[in-house]
């Protein structure tokens, strides 16, 4: 989930196409759950191949990538390693959400309630272990190379951004400014019309564009200072000061300066407060390669989706063609300036 920080930045709305020319290190369990979350039946059933196997994520894997390309992003996917210890009580607390969630969905289709079932159903999004290996091997018969991170992606891929591997780290989370990416892209895998719950209305969804040294000159604070807002407010890694927001942190961190100072001054306490810091301001990350791109395996992505999973040749020959325009575009000698 990570820190919500929407009520105090704002990104630079952006076309798809102003990204081209650039490589961007996408956090993949992000993304994944995006896909699972909005590719559904109405009744919030998820894509399944004939055998009950989960495909929703493959789907949005493969037509959302086709389409980035397609724009001419070179995108590389960063995958989640072993969690922190202080992230295991927040996960232990998403997997009771999901069970809930789950619950509520089969309640909501007894009664023929299709919108909350949905709803629900999204809520319930589950990625499991056998799911992300999938992920994997698509993205390697697609040609898009992928990172395993040693920790948080979203770390990985913020280090990967400021090292110059990547021009941008893109996920929905806020943390990415928090572990220090120079440049986030914000909606880059749901771009497009979305449908609001609960109302016959469709928006479009735009790519956003925040750069850290914007974000914080706007707020007038120092990086270890936006930290120490999340940590007042409460991260993956900590419990936040109850009823303390977005603005009050940003208030009470310019009238004292640190987390620390914030505490004193007002008696409350945060356990564990500088291990929480080093997990923002010191990530387990791992210096890698500059990514590859290569041409797709056509003969072996169409074995693996249409062959064992049940997708329609004419739609993985649609998300080629795409892949296809993007190689024509793209000289393999051009590639190594696209950073």
């Amino acid at each position: 989930m990570g820190v919500d920080l929407g009520e105090l930045v704002r990104g630079r709305e952006i076309e798809l196409k102003e990204l081209s020319g650039r490589a961007v290190a996408i956090d993949a369990y992000n993304a994944l759950y995006q896909f699972l979350s909005s590719i559904r039946q109405p009744d919030g059933t998820p894509l399944m191949d004939r055998k009950g196997r989960i495909t929703s994520h493959l789907s949005g894997l493969l037509y959302r990538t086709a389409n980035i390309l397609e724009a001419g992003i070179k995108p590389v996917y960063v995958f989640d390693g072993e969690p922190h210890p202080l992230k295991l009580r927040t996960l232990a607390l998403r997997t009771e959400i999901r069970e809930r969630a789950r619950e509520e969905w089969l309640r909501a289709l007894e009664r023929g309630d299709l919108e909350t079932a949905r709803i629900k159903a999204q809520e319930a999004s589950r990625l499991t272990p056998e799911m992300v290996e999938d992920a994997k091997r698509l993205l390697d018969l697609m040609g898009v190379p992928w990172v395993q991170a040693p920790g948080e992606g979203e770390a990985q891929a913020a280090y990967m951004a400021s090292k110059g591997l990547v021009w941008a780290s893109a996920s929905q989370d806020y943390d990415s400014l928090l572990f220090g990416t120079p440049r986030l892209v914000r909606n880059l895998t749901i771009t497009g019309r979305r449908k609001l719950p609960r109302k016959n209305v469709y928006v479009e969804v735009k790519p956003e564009l925040l750069e850290l040294e914007e974000v914080l000159k706007d707020l007038g604070v120092s990086r270890e200072q936006l930290v120490d807002m999340a940590i007042l407010m409460g991260t993956d890694f900590n419990e936040g000061i109850k009823g303390v927001g977005p603005k009050t942190a940003l208030k009470l961190i310019k009238t004292y300066g640190s987390a620390e100072a914030v505490l004193r001054a007002r008696g409350w306490r945060i356990e564990g407060l500088e291990e929480v810091r080093k997990i923002f301001l010191e990530p387990r990350v791992e210096d890698v390669p500059r990514p590859e791109w290569r041409k797709p395996d056509e003969e072996g992505l169409k074995a693996f989706l249409c062959g064992e999973r049940d997708f329609s040749e004419s739609r993985v020959e649609t998300a080629l063609r795409k892949i296809r325009t993007f190689w024509q575009r793209t000289p393999q000698s051009t590639l190594e300036q696209w950073f």
